[in-house]
Formats: structure tokens, C-alpha cells, sequence
């Protein structure tokens, strides 16, 4: 994927762009901050149209690839809003029972960066799921911000429900092996810790991307072998790390980390300039094997 050519942005944008993203800053304090930042012919709406999500560019594997099928599938979800819905997508040719990958979306629920990550799965022999943690209030908007909105008015309790449910539904899946991965991104990232330390009978392997660190108290209770993917760059998230690695070496568990240097906090994301094409291939990579090690 090429993104398209822009001065080159200022580290403080990110910055502000990712506290934007979280919520932490509200749009006009967005603006403004790159307002500030903006010199010569890096206006705030070049740094704007930079740093927000472009869709179409990021599209590694199309809808309608005749290698897979794709489909909307509901679940129960007892302890959550009571149904789910995600984006399931599986290989066009299964010839045998195929290893189960959970895809868990960031902040504002399932956007087309998501459901395309599902489908690079199912390009790869991988029955995979992606929730839309949005649909117990109307699913995902078709705009990122309304989304973050969405997300963040949403019982968080329940939310994290709907995503263990979906864990639940897919590992019983009729075409599937039994054998369950779970990945996420940002907040699904978090999620991700969450189901390994909170359900560690449901997933067989994990891959957190640049999320929060769980209850550390409750690490002693992974089962799965995790590989735990963050950016160089990435503050927040890395500023919980040092805690979670020594709660995982205490507890003697099956884990591997990977800091990848110069990347930023969303780094595997191919719809805006935080993406790293080198550092998010190799991530890539390595999750496909880490999976297939564990799952297949």
C-alpha cells in the first residue's frame, strides 16, 4: 500500500492524534493543537487529511476475493446485550477442519481496517471473526470518530462480554478444529489480555497489539502462550509493559514480546500515517506463524 506523498508530519501530531483517538482531547483541541504546529506548506489541513483514517487505501483483500467467503453471524451473548453480530470470513476450500482466529477492532468498533485484517486471515487458512462490539447500539456508524463516541457511551462491562461470547461461539465453531486464536488491536488489544488472564480456557494462543495490560493480579491464570507486539514509540501501552513482563516471568509463563523500533501506537493500521509497512509486515509475519505453531 502506498500512502499518498505529505510533508513530512511532526511527531507532535501523532502525539496529538493519539490522544484524539483515545479520547483524551477533544476534536477543536486536536485542531488547535495542529494549528500550532502547522509552518509553510504543512497546513492543519494536510497534517489532518494525513493522520485520519483513508479506507480505500488500506484494503489488502477484497470483499468479493474468490478465495473466501464472507459473512455477518450472530451470537449469544448472555452476560453482555444478549446478541452479537461479527464479520466471519473462512476459506472458499476447506478440505478439513480449520484452526479459529478472533479479530478484536480498537476504540470504534468493526471499520474496514478490521474486517480486511479477517479477511487476510481467511486468505491464510484461518477461519476468522471479527465482532462489532457497536452492534447492541446500531453497529459501526461508517465513521471513525462517531464510532469512538459510540464505543465510549457503551457499558463497558457488557462490552467486554459480548467480545468473550464471540470467543465462546467461535471455538465451538462446526467448521472449525476447536483450536481458538485471539488477536486485537488498541482496544482490542486490552481485550485481548482480558480474555487470556479472565477466560483462559477459550483461547489456545494470544496476540495483543499495543494494549493495555490486564489485572495483573490474574496473570498466574494464563493458559495460552502470548506474543505481544507494541511500538517503540507507544508511551502509554509501554509504560504498562515493565509491570505486565515481570507478572508473566513470576508467573512462569509462555510468552514472547517484540518493541519495534521507530513504530508508533497503531502501527500495524494500513489507513493512516502511523502505519509502518516494514515493522507491520514483519508483526505480521510472525503472528501468522505464532498461530499456526499453536493452532494448527
Amino acid at each position: 500500500m502506498t500512502m499518498p506523498a505529505h510533508p513530512k508530519i511532526p511527531e507532535q501530531a501523532f502525539t496529538l492524534y493519539d490522544q484524539f483517538a483515545h479520547g483524551r482531547i477533544d476534536r477543536r483541541s486536536f485542531i488547535t493543537g495542529l494549528g500550532k504546529l502547522s509552518v509553510g506548506a504543512l497546513t492543519t489541513s494536510i497534517m489532518l487529511d494525513a493522520l485520519m483514517p483513508n479506507y480505500a487505501l488500506a484494503e489488502q483483500v477484497s470483499f468479493n476475493d474468490p478465495e473466501i467467503i464472507a459473512s455477518y453471524q450472530e451470537f449469544d451473548s448472555p452476560k453482555g446485550h444478549g446478541k452479537g453480530r461479527g464479520y466471519r470470513v473462512e476459506p472458499a476450500k476447506l478440505d478439513q477442519p480449520a484452526p479459529l482466529v478472533l479479530v478484536i477492532h480498537e476504540n470504534r468498533g468493526l471499520n474496514p481496517y478490521i474486517k480486511d485484517v479477517a479477511r487476510r486471515f481467511a486468505k491464510q487458512g484461518f477461519i476468522a471473526l471479527a465482532p462489532d462490539g457497536l452492534y447492541p447500539v446500531g453497529g459501526y456508524p461508517g465513521n471513525d470518530e462517531k464510532g469512538k463516541e459510540m464505543q465510549r457511551s457503551m457499558d463497558q462491562a457488557k462490552l467486554a462480554n459480548d467480545f468473550f461470547a464471540a470467543a465462546k461461539s467461535l471455538k465451538s465453531d462446526a467448521k472449525g478444529n476447536g483450536k481458538l486464536g485471539v488477536i486485537g488491536f488498541c482496544y482490542g488489544g486490552g481485550i485481548v489480555n482480558k480474555i487470556v488472564t479472565e477466560a483462559p480456557d477459550l483461547p489456545d494462543a494470544g496476540v495483543p497489539f499495543y494494549g493495555a495490560a490486564p489485572d495483573l493480579d490474574k496473570v498466574k491464570d494464563i493458559q495460552a502462550p502470548l506474543m505481544i507486539q507494541m511500538g517503540e514509540l507507544d508511551e502509554w501501552v509501554n509504560g504498562m509493559w515493565p509491570d505486565y513482563e515481570t507478572a508473566l516471568k513470576t508467573a512462569n509463563k509462555d510468552y514472547q514480546a517484540f518493541i519495534y523500533s521507530g513504530a508508533r501506537h497503531g502501527f500495524h493500521n494500513d489507513s493512516t500515517a502511523r502505519y509502518d509497512k516494514s515493522n507491520a509486515e514483519l508483526a505480521w509475519q510472525r503472528t501468522i506463524s505464532f498461530f499456526r505453531q499453536h493452532l494448527v
